[in-house]
């Protein structure tokens, strides 16, 4: 009976410790300060219209791999895009900016793009500058997460991450609004 008391108070004691460790680390992620004293931390939300359909696309095939029609997900094709940046997922709304740059199907299991995109403002205090998003963006996916990995102008040195959720896609003409949501420190 000692035994089981002992052997209780070491294990309660043991998890105490451990759920201590994970909280404490958990804290210190959270208490650490996105920025120094000397940097901005910026929120931009603003919706991405990517049109690869109709007469005038946004977004256009430049180049693919002599097997990507036979591959379910298109793994190697290559875009070259020039997307709205809007203030609402209206394509009508408020204009922003432009996203520019490439996007191409880099996997064979999933649907999944490789992203290399500057997002261009052209409106308000950040009227020529831009961010830039290179990463993985597993599209099926109602969340994903994508790295900022620099900026000119006010976003001169930028990094942070945008947040991108599907508002809406038409899965046949592979159009698509997407809502960002951006946190940039700089």
């Amino acid at each position: 009976m000692a035994n089981t008391a002992l052997y209780l108070v070491l294990m309660v004691f043991i998890s105490f410790v451990v759920s201590f460790t994970e909280a404490k680390w958990a804290d210190s992620v959270e208490a650490t300060k996105e920025a120094t004293p000397s940097e901005t931390v910026t929120n931009l939300q603003f919706y991405f219209h990517d049109t690869v359909s109709g007469k005038n696309p946004s977004a256009v095939r430049v180049a693919q791999a002599s097997d990507t029609e036979k591959s379910p997900t298109l793994f190697g094709a290559l875009l070259m895009a020039d997307d709205p940046l809007t203030e609402t997922p209206d394509p009508n709304s408020k204009l922003v900016g432009r996203a520019q740059g490439l996007y191409g199907s880099s996997c064979q299991q999933e649907l999944g793009l490789i992203m290399a995109m500057s997002f261009a403002f052209s409106d308000g205090t950040y009227n020529g500058s831009s961010i830039s998003i290179f990463g993985k963006n597993p599209i099926t996916n109602p969340i994903r997460e994508l790295p900022v990995v620099g900026g000119t102008g006010v976003f001169r040195l930028a990094r942070g991450y945008a947040i991108a959720h599907t508002h809406w896609v038409n899965a046949t003409a592979g159009d698509a609004v997407v809502g960002y949501n951006v946190t940039v420190v700089h």
